[in-house]
């Protein structure tokens, strides 16, 4: 059963649902917003980086060139890669940083 949560994008103060059983990068293209980079939606690539700062999440296997067992355990993911299991406040980092923060601006 897919259970739906909310997850705050820290940089803008966007909110938007994201199920569980929906990645938390497609989450953030249901946003409708044009220009944020979405890379090979594989977990290979990074473009997608988030830092998850509160809530629980599961992942997929995501590629150890993009992101280290370190950033994995500080909380750091690829997007593409990550479900949510309750609310989450993330941040945007890497590479889609700059095309959320140009919205937020």
């Amino acid at each position: 059963m897919d259970k739906r949560f909310s997850v705050l994008i820290e940089n803008t103060g966007e909110r938007f649902n994201c199920g569980s059983n929906q990645n938390l990068l497609r989450g953030m293209e249901v946003l409708g917003r044009r220009g944020i980079p979405v890379g090979c939606r594989g977990g290979g690539c990074g473009v997608c980086k988030v830092h998850i700062l509160s809530g629980e999440y599961h992942t997929q296997r995501m590629s150890r060139s993009c992101l280290s067992v370190e950033e994995e355990a500080e909380g750091i993911v690829l997007a593409c890669k990550a479900f949510p299991d309750s609310d989450v406040t993330l941040r945007v980092i890497g590479k889609m940083c700059k095309a959320v923060n140009n919205v937020a601006a």
